[in-house]
């Protein structure tokens, strides 16, 4: 037993990992890459962008996709981008993809004996995340945006000073 005290590797450990791309710049630029008015979906593919196998991917409808950019009354036509209106305009022909892409570590650290009894735990969380917009009329790129958090890095702190005692209390108070 005493030998587990201070075995942190013993600590959960989660690695979710949704995304071809190895960082956040490598999915930026893959964004970045097409041109719009030009690019097809044969260049998204070539990028590793495909629905099909790019987990965490949404086909956006036309109706979505001017939801996403009529919200209000106090945005203009002038306002939205020339590729947002062509895509409006396209009707039917309109399509979005909404890309979600991350790469996140969470891992407890901390005493073994403290996280095992429940009296404190500490939680980290690294990674990544990623978001995108491609817009496209008859497969052809007419827009993309992107945007995220290229660096995450959370701490979380539990503490229950009454340890493995701590959820007792709601529990005999609900019967």
């Amino acid at each position: 037993m005493l030998l587990l005290s201070g075995c942190s590797s013993m600590l959960p450990k989660v690695h979710s990992e949704s995304t071809p791309f190895r960082s956040f710049d490598e999915a930026r630029l893959a964004i970045e890459s097409l041109v719009p008015m030009q690019s097809d979906v044969v260049s998204l593919k070539d990028l590793g962008l495909d629905p099909a196998r790019q987990p965490n991917t949404t086909i956006l409808t036309q109706i979505e996709v001017v939801r996403r950019f009529v919200p209000s009354a106090l945005l203009k036509r002038e306002d939205l981008d020339p590729g947002v209106l062509a895509c409006l305009e396209a009707r039917d022909a309109c399509r979005g993809w909404e890309i979600i892409a991350a790469n996140i570590e969470k891992k407890r650290t901390g005493g073994f004996w403290a996280d095992f009894t429940n009296f404190s735990r500490r939680s980290e969380t690294t990674g990544w995340r990623f978001n995108a917009l491609v817009l496209l009329v008859n497969d052809k790129v007419v827009y993309r945006t992107w945007g995220g958090q290229p660096s995450v890095n959370e701490v979380e702190v539990n503490t229950n000073p009454l340890g493995p005692l701590q959820e007792m209390g709601p529990a005999i108070l609900t019967r």
